[in-house]
């Protein structure tokens, strides 16, 4: 069995195992760790190869780490990696897990679209991977109208100012993910949206899989200047405050898959935000801050760069890792997205449906 596990803006751990069976359940053997990490003292390594050894074959990452933990010789040091990477390398082999480099990627970047068809493609598309019928795909969206849009279970009237939204000719929608609210405005946001096999984050936590699936972006930004790290569980942060929020769904179906979309603040009119979001002190407190103002930092004036060349930037640092290939929406998947968009996210029923 073979396991990669890319620590977030570090190395990577690769697992090589075999599974066997003992008197008490099937245990791990023959391990070999291996990376482009570095570890002092060379022995080390033989030190966590031996520590996994005879582990049970389901035992959890966080056991696992603790077993390379107390079988590191004094004065290890790990760079790059961690013995939790390790425990997740060993969970990914296992579990049978892909890499990017499994897939053909598809790219999908048409022309403007609306809130709800938005919403609806990214649950159509989603289930076409679900189901075998569609390679993962990378959407980059473009936006034809200002938008609020509310994470699944949020409450309408605690969120949305319903007087602002109207007042500033904006739309509210829900997504089928859990997570905050965005305001959006056309050209001021970078939105997209990964929709990729199950097996893709096999042997990840739910948590660990937000920033593996983003890992790709922080390289992009990192390319034009900006530094910027994933912050537990969902942010996408740099030191002048957070630049992306991300939100994932599970959809079942032949092969199972993950939405994993994330919007980024380009540039933003902090006023009109504060006016048409409920923003409440607890959420700001738990943030470190007084003030969402300071808590969404545009991308504009980090890279300097007009939003297209951060997106183009953004698909071509994609594309050279994992290879990615022009695609487009089908005549079916569009006409269930249309469908979609008029009977579930374009009604008060599902809009409402946490009042």
């Amino acid at each position: 069995m073979h396991g990669e596990f890319k620590v977030p803006g570090g190395k990577l751990v690769v697992v090589d195992l075999d599974v066997e069976s003992a008197g008490s359940g099937d245990v791990l053997c023959d391990v070999r760790v291996a990376g482009d990490f570095f570890l002092e003292p060379d022995e080390a390594i033989l030190a966590i190869d031996r520590a996994l050894t005879g582990a049970p074959a389901d035992a959890p990452a966080e056991q696992l780490a603790a077993r390379v933990e107390a079988a590191l010789p004094p004065g290890t040091v790990m760079f790059g990696f961690s013995a939790e990477a390790v425990g997740i390398a060993v969970r990914r082999a296992v579990a049978h897990a892909t890499d990017w480099t499994d897939y053909d990627w598809q790219l999908i970047h048409d022309a403007p679209q609306s809130p709800a068809l938005h919403m609806a493609l990214d649950e159509v598309l989603t289930a076409e991977v679900a189901a075998g019928r569609r390679p993962p795909t990378l959407r980059m969206w473009e936006w034809g109208a200002p938008a609020v849009v509310i994470g699944s279970f949020q409450s309408l009237r605690n969120e949305v100012d319903s007087r602002a939204l109207e007042e500033h000719g904006m739309t509210v929608v829900r997504r089928i993910s859990g997570g905050g609210a965005m305001f959006i405005e056309p050209g001021n946001t970078i939105t997209y949206s990964l929709s990729v096999p199950d097996a893709l984050v096999r042997g990840l936590s739910f948590a660990d899989s937000y920033a593996y699936l983003d890992d790709w972006v922080l390289g992009a930004l990192d390319g034009m200047g900006v530094k910027a790290w994933y912050q537990p569980l969902n942010d996408i942060a740099t030191e002048s405050g957070k630049i992306a929020g991300a939100a994932q769904k599970r959809l079942a179906g032949a092969h199972g898959a993950v939405l994993h979309h994330v919007t980024m603040a380009y540039d933003i009119d902090a006023d009109k935000m504060l006016d048409v979001l409920r923003i409440g002190r607890e959420k700001l407190s738990d943030k470190g801050t007084k003030s969402a103002k300071k808590r969404v930092d545009p991308l504009r004036r980090q890279t300097g760069l007009p939003r297209d060349a951060v997106m183009r930037r953004m698909i071509e640092s994609f594309r050279d890792r994992y290879g990615l290939s022009e695609g487009s929406v089908t005549p079916e998947e569009m006409a269930r997205a249309r469908e979609l968009a008029a009977d579930k996210f374009g009604s008060e029923e599902w809009t409402a449906r946490v009042p």
